[in-house]
Formats: C-alpha cells, sequence, structure tokens
C-alpha cells in the first residue's frame, strides 16, 4: 500500500487537464447492459473505480476493454451472470447501478448490498421503492436485493427523500424505465449533470425521454436499445479540487476542459473567499494574491454546493481569517476528515451537521489517515500548505476517484511523492 508525502509547496501555476467524470462513466457502464450491441464511452478515466466497474461487467457478461486512445469499448459475450457479488459491490457504491439495467433486461438482479465510502449511511430505499413501482419484486436474502420482473410497466412514482433526490437512485429507475411498457414518470429526479449525462447516452441509444435536466422525466418505454458511442462529461469534482489547490497554495492555475456551467455555486464561493475566477468556454482560471476571506456554505442536490467538494473547501478555510460555518445537508456525518485536519493544527468545532472553522495563521505537517475519498484530497490540499511534510497515508480511497492527481499537482510546482507505505498492514 502507497502513501503520499506532501511537503509545503509554493504557489502552484500553470495550465492542468481535468480527466472524464467518475460518477458519469460508472453508471454508463451500467447502462450497456441495456443493449445486445456493443458501447464505445470516450474520456473515461483510469482509474480504481472504473477497473472495478469493468470487473462487475465482465462478470454480468459484458467485457469491457480499453483502447490506445483510453476509451473503453464494450462487447456483450452473452449467456452472463445476473448476480452482482459481494467482494465487488462491497468497495464501490456506484455498483448498484446495475440493478435497473438487469431487471428490465434480463427480469432478474441478485445484488449484495452497496459499499463505498465511509462517509455517514447512505440507504437505498429509493431505488427499491421506484423499480417496485414499475412491477419489480425485491427481497432482502443474506445482505443481497433478490430482484424479479416479469415485464416491468411505466407508472408515475416521486423519488424525493429526506436529504433530496437521489442520484444513484434515479439512475437506476431511469434505466429500468426505458425498456418498460408504456409511459413512465419521475417526480423529484435528480437533476445532477452526472444524471444527465446517463440520460443523453440513452437517448443516443434509442430512449425515449423528455425532461432531462429537470426534476420531471417522462419516459416511453422502447422494445429495445441500440450500440453507442459517447464522450462523457468532464470530472466537476476534480475541476473544483484543483481549483481548490490554486487557492490554497495562493497561485494561479487554469483547468482546461472544465465546465464553469456545472460549478457555478462553486465558483461563486471562491469568489466570496477571495479567489479571481476566470470563466472561458472549457476552461476556468482560479488565481489569489490576497488573504482568504471566511464564508458560510450549504452542501444541497445540485445546482447546490456539491458535498463532494465540501472536505476540499474545509481545507481551504482553515487558513481564512475569520470564521467560517460548513452545514452538511446531504450526509450529515460526512465530518472524519475533521479530526485528521485537527492534527494539522486547524480548529474546527464540529456542531450536529454543522462544522465551525476558526481560521489559523498556519498549518504543520503530521501523518494523516484518509478516510474516505474526497478527505483524501482534503489532506493533500492541506498538506501543500502545511509547514515540514505531510504523510497521507490509505490512499487507495484516493485512487478510487482521482486520475493520477499527484501528477497533476506536481507538474504545477507541488512537491508530492508517492512511495511505499511499511506501517501500512
Amino acid at each position: 500500500m502507497d502513501k503520499l508525502v506532501v511537503s509545503q509547496s509554493p504557489p502552484l501555476r500553470g495550465a492542468v487537464a481535468v480527466s472524464g467524470a467518475k460518477n458519469a462513466v460508472l453508471p454508463i457502464l451500467a447502462a450497456t447492459l441495456l443493449t445486445d450491441e456493443g458501447c464505445v464511452i470516450e474520456g473515461a478515466p483510469d482509474l480504481k473505480d472504473v477497473a472495478t466497474m469493468c470487473r462487475l461487467m465482465s462478470d454480468l457478461g459484458v467485457t469491457v476493454s480499453r483502447r490506445e486512445d483510453g476509451a473503453l469499448v464494450t462487447r456483450p459475450e452473452g449467456g452472463g451472470s445476473c448476480d452482482a457479488d459481494y467482494d465487488i459491490v462491497r468497495t464501490m457504491r456506484a455498483s448498484i447501478t446495475v440493478l435497473g439495467p438487469l431487471l428490465a433486461k434480463r427480469g432478474r438482479a441478485v445484488v449484495s448490498f452497496p459499499g463505498g465510502c465511509n462517509i455517514g449511511p447512505r440507504p437505498i430505499d429509493l431505488h427499491i421503492r421506484g423499480l417496485r413501482a414499475l412491477g419489480a419484486t425485491i427481497e432482502v436474502e443474506e445482505g443481497y436485493l433478490v430482484a424479479r420482473a416479469g415485464k416491468l410497466t411505466g407508472t408515475t412514482l416521486f423519488l424525493g427523500g429526506p436529504f433530496g433526490s437521489s442520484v444513484t437512485g434515479t439512475a437506476n429507475v431511469l434505466m429500468a424505465a426505458v425498456l418498460s411498457e408504456g409511459r413512465t414518470v419521475i417526480e423529484s429526479a435528480a437533476c445532477e449533470p452526472e444524471v444527465v449525462d446517463l440520460a443523453r447516452f440513452l437517448v443516443r441509444m434509442g430512449a425515449r425521454i423528455r425532461g432531462v435536466g429537470s426534476p420531471r422525466l417522462e419516459i416511453e418505454g422502447v422494445r429495445k436499445l441500440h450500440g453507442a458511442t459517447w464522450r462523457v462529461i468532464p470530472d466537476r469534482i476534480e475541476a473544483g479540487t484543483l481549483l481548490v489547490a490554486a487557492a490554497i497554495t495562493g497561485g494561479d492555475v487554469t483547468v482546461t476542459g472544465a465546465s464553469a456551467g456545472m460549478l457555478t455555486g462553486v465558483l461563486q464561493t471562491l469568489r466570496e473567499i477571495g479567489v479571481t475566477i476566470e470563466e472561458g468556454p472549457t476552461s476556468i482560471r482560479a488565481s489569489r494574491s490576497g488573504p482568504l476571506r471566511p464564508a458560510q456554505f450549504v452542501t444541497l442536490p445540485y445546482p447546490g454546493f456539491p458535498t463532494d467538494l465540501q472536505a476540499q473547501f474545509m481545507a481551504l478555510l482553515c487558513l481564512s481569517e475569520g470564521i467560517s460555518v460548513i452545514t452538511e445537508k446531504i450526509y450529515p456525518e460526512r465530518f472524519l476528515h475533521v479530526a485528521e485536519l485537527l492534527r494539522l493544527r486547524a480548529h474546527i468545532l464540529r456542531e450536529g451537521p454543522s462544522a465551525i472553522v476558526v481560521g489559523v495563521p498556519w498549518l504543520s505537517g503530521a501523518k494523516v489517515m484518509a478516510s474516505d475519498l474526497r478527505a483524501s484530497a482534503a489532506l493533500v490540499l492541506a498538506g501543500l500548505v502545511a509547514r515540514g511534510k505531510t504523510e497521507v497515508k490509505r490512499i487507495y480511497h484516493l485512487d478510487r476517484g482521482y486520475e493520477r492527481l499527484e501528477e497533476k499537482l506536481k507538474a504545477l510546482g507541488a512537491i508530492i511523492e508517492r512511495e511505499p507505505d511499511p506501517e501500512a498492514p
């Protein structure tokens, strides 16, 4: 197992390209189960989670290969299993998105309860509610969801939950509905760009979907879907992380291939903090020369501030001149990174679903442990400005969702190295 050793670095400068969106490519891979033809997915990032999803697809009868240009090519082999094994599903929550396609295409699915990052409870009741509304029978047996359906039938259903719409729940129900009989209306559908990308891919495959990008999706079921070629959207969370890297070091970085329209709330918050933002057609430039100002924000479903950037912004606000308040409305327990930031000399108080960040003039390097994917990135960002060296352990979390992050940061001037961790179990 590796670790990242991060030293206090100079202000980051230069241009860096953002990779394709992890949270878009995973459900798009699951959607290829809906067709008997091959598909090509361009811009797919080379990540641990993508490799895991490809393994799962192989078990389900769809082989996935990567071309020299990085595109993923899927090829249905026929006769695959309908069982998504625990050893794969437990490592990645997005694997639950094979449930809907398997039900719609094969009439049966056995999927382990999903795992992923330790960021608090993430129930799948909305997935079950939506698929049952389409006519599926779903039972829980020995830790697996056992789902069956003769023919799914369109209906009107509501997918809102206590913390807003479910992204993966919307994806699952949407993929099941495209091959259902009749018309399906999904109310309170998630509007995240990754859901929009999935819907547009399905349309390219021959699905009939109206209202893409809105909380009301109307789907007319079709008999079959064909293969398609698709380029996934840029990863807005990686883009946001790189912009924070520029801000926290007082640098000047242009993130190319990024979409400012997907990060409206994030860019507004950066401006409030004291970061200069320049938006281009396919790029975002962030620079800072003055002090960091405190801020208050609440994580919300899209187009609100994304929960997946909460930890990174907390690291940034640790150095602001004042008191900031961060409220987590998506995953109220997503604060495991607080304890590790405290080891770096940060001053943070937890109050229920909120964290009160009291800015300090400097941070101190230390050994820290990554608890999840986005917490890993936050600790790396903090290490860029902490005095001395910061060792970030358990970076397998980081490798799940960031494509060669340390190499991209090094190209901008960061002092960071990947090393074997002799202390790892």
